[in-house]
């Protein structure tokens, strides 16, 4: 079995992760392969926010107020880094939902080579992706939108196995309908 193959197929989404983290060298390693995945004219309609330390805690002050909550969300303090993943259109023939879809698969790839390193991640997202105050936490610009973030830590101890079950192909995959015969 290939090593891509074996990496997607091992891939698993960790929600809770340890206080290690990628260094920032090893961040842009990753971040330059992720960015090979297919993109119409080649437009790399996309950018990510690396947040660390207090800007965690910034981030969460965004997340109440985007919720009209009183104290700071917790939910950022789950993970060492986050890395925003944010759709950054441009002005092109391509459509917005392609370019939107090339930030999906940075994200995706990105998250996979993680993980094939040795951390932990997960894709979170959240009604307040697209709330004002977060938008302008992360510096947003108008043509611009949050798509979530990757949390990402060290890979606690497994404690039990992976609760995601092999995908049945045949249920996803068809062929074109037969023409019916006049």
């Amino acid at each position: 079995m290939s090593g891509a193959l074996e990496a997607v197929r091992d891939r698993r989404s960790w929600s809770k992760v340890t206080d290690e983290a990628p260094t920032r060298a090893e961040l842009l390693t990753f971040v330059s392969a992720a960015g090979r995945v297919a993109d119409h004219s080649s437009l790399r309609p996309w950018r990510l926010i690396e947040l660390r330390g207090d800007d965690r805690e910034r981030l969460g002050a965004a997340i109440a107020k985007a919720e009209g909550d009183k104290k700071p969300s917790t939910k950022p303090l789950r993970a060492p880094l986050l890395i925003a993943v944010v759709a950054s259109y441009k002005k092109s023939k391509v459509p917005r939902w392609e370019q939107e879809a090339v930030a999906s698969g940075v994200a995706h790839v990105l998250s996979l080579l993680l993980d094939d390193a040795g951390w932990g991640v997960f894709w979170r997202t959240g009604s307040y992706t697209r709330s004002k105050a977060v938008a302008k936490a992360h510096g947003l610009g108008k043509d611009e939108e949050l798509l979530g973030w990757l949390y990402v830590g060290g890979k606690p101890p497994r404690t039990r196995p992976s609760r995601r079950r092999a995908v049945d192909a045949k249920h996803h995959v068809s062929r074109l309908p037969r023409k019916k015969k006049p």
